[in-house]
């Protein structure tokens, strides 16, 4: 493998990784754990484990990642969870 081959893998890699982004959803004390599992399985396409996990985690932890993925993806999940009355944010 040339250098210049490696310096692009390496860059590829790079660029890859500083593109993603996370949905962050928070803790609140309004909404009920079925109703934040059951937007989850709505907006994220989560199993009903995958929800039922990330909603024990935002209550203990306060905050959990609930979606990976591309801005342009994540914008109207987030935008889509905020509508239902949570607290959510993309980083």
């Amino acid at each position: 493998m040339s250098t210049i081959e490696k310096i692009q893998e390496e860059l590829d890699i790079l660029t890859e990784e500083t593109s993603k982004h996370e949905i962050i959803l928070y803790n609140d004390d309004v909404n009920t754990f079925d109703f934040v599992i059951d937007s989850l399985i709505s907006v994220c396409e989560h199993t009903p484990e995958q929800a039922e996990q990330c909603t024990i985690l935002v209550h203990y932890k306060g905050k959990c990642a609930v979606k990976t993925g591309e801005f342009n993806e994540l914008e109207p999940k987030c935008s889509r969870l905020l509508d239902l009355g949570l607290s959510a944010e993309i980083v």
